[in-house]
């Protein structure tokens, strides 16, 4: 009996562990916010599902957790009563252990500051490196429709090449990036996210370079089904 009882203690022991090992446990700061409701949300089968909400009333300060077996973007969203929910959602990589967000009601995704997530370390260097291409492309943009109101096709066809050269490099700066950080759960979501139609070589290149732990997280699984389907569908 006190065999049996010694067992089912130390069950429990293992499943709190286990639990606690995968725990994010989130908390942060909204500036500014008086009144309203904090969503946390994922995505589970291509639709939003709301983890857990907070209301808040007067303290602008939420928390939340949630087991994360897995590194994924997760997304916080919030409502406020007769406003437009424009600019009032972000996201994030969660992963398990202590993070911080903190923000702003006015600017409520484009000043959030977040730390304790490695992965949104790298996600936020990437994001820095790949400005530059996009801002050269909203640079040939304009150019374009210059030449066009100019009726100038030769002018039109350069620039129009220029554009495909400055994706394609945006593409390849992408690749060299996840391959760069195969070791995080970024690598392949980027695959996914940002370069999903990139010639099925570079999908597969980077699925290869991924470590094993990698390869077996949501993401990685993810890009691998992906490249089977690809293939299968012969491009």
């Amino acid at each position: 009996m006190k065999s049996l009882f010694t067992s089912i203690c130390l069950l429990f022991l293992l499943l709190g562990c286990a639990k606690t090992q995968h725990e994010m446990q989130l908390s942060g700061n909204i500036k500014g916010l008086k009144k309203g409701v904090v969503l946390l949300q994922k995505v589970v089968d291509t639709n939003f599902v709301t983890v857990d909400s907070v209301t808040i009333n007067g303290d602008s300060n939420f928390s939340f957790s949630d087991a994360v077996e897995s590194p994924e973007i997760y997304f916080l969203q919030l409502k406020i009563e007769n406003e437009s929910l424009k600019d009032k959602n972000l996201s994030f990589f969660a992963e398990p252990g202590e993070i911080t967000i903190n923000t702003s009601l006015e600017n409520f995704a484009t000043a959030a500051v977040v730390s304790g997530s490695k992965n949104q370390e790298k996600l936020s260097e990437y994001k820095k490196l790949i400005q530059r291409y996009s801002d050269k492309n909203l640079d040939l943009i304009e150019e374009e429709i210059s030449a066009i109101q100019q009726q100038n096709d030769s002018l039109l066809q350069a620039i129009q090449q220029k554009r495909k050269n400055t994706i394609r490099g945006k593409y390849l700066a992408t690749v060299n990036f996840a391959i760069n950080n195969k070791e995080y759960e970024l690598a392949p979501y980027l695959m996914l996210s940002e370069v999903y139609d990139a010639n099925i070589k570079y999908l597969d290149t980077v699925y290869k370079s991924l470590t094993p732990k990698i390869k077996d997280s949501k993401y990685g699984k993810a890009l691998e089904s992906y490249i089977v389907e690809r293939k299968n569908e012969g491009n």
